[in-house]
């Protein structure tokens, strides 16, 4: 018997009971999901804003020891390039010296060169003399006590 026919019609020839049977199929709904549900996608916001929550303190306190670090590392090329600028000038010990003095012992178009004497926060190095440490402005020290405390700053904060 041809299952698309009725019971009590028989076909005659196999290749028509298939035709028949195909044409008169009628295609099943699909009942299988095509997308997220509102929940797993909730789910998956969850898991990127706690990830978020881990990450973005940590990255603001590494940006605040990298400038703390990049501030230091001005202060040990200013006390070189005063020491230079000493040595040159026959300047004894204590005598005042201006930044446009130290300018020339500076790496021409740097970034120290061109900050008129003040540090990436923008406070002004304190303390331009010879046989003398630059300092750190005590605003800066404030703005990155959290990350760089004063035995980090030694020699150069007192």
């Amino acid at each position: 018997m041809c299952p698309a026919l009725n019971d009590a019609t028989r076909c005659e020839n196999s290749n028509s009971c298939t035709a028949l049977s195909k044409n008169n199929m009628k295609l099943a709904p699909r009942n299988t999901p095509h997308g997220f549900t509102l929940v797993e996608i909730m789910i998956v916001v969850a898991i990127i804003a706690l990830l978020a929550a881990i990450a973005v303190p940590n990255f603001l306190r590494a940006r605040k020891r990298s400038q703390a670090t990049r501030i230091l590392e001005d202060l040990r090329i200013i006390d070189s390039a005063i020491d230079q600028y000493a040595i040159e000038n026959n300047k004894s010990g204590g005598a005042n010296v201006n930044w446009t003095d130290i300018q020339a012992y500076l790496k021409n178009g740097s970034v120290i060169y061109n900050s008129g004497g003040a540090d990436l926060l923008g406070n002004s190095y304190v303390g331009y003399s010879v046989d003398s440490i630059p300092k750190l402005s005590a605003t800066s020290f404030g703005k990155l006590s959290d990350v760089a405390p004063s035995d980090f700053w030694s020699p150069f904060y007192p």
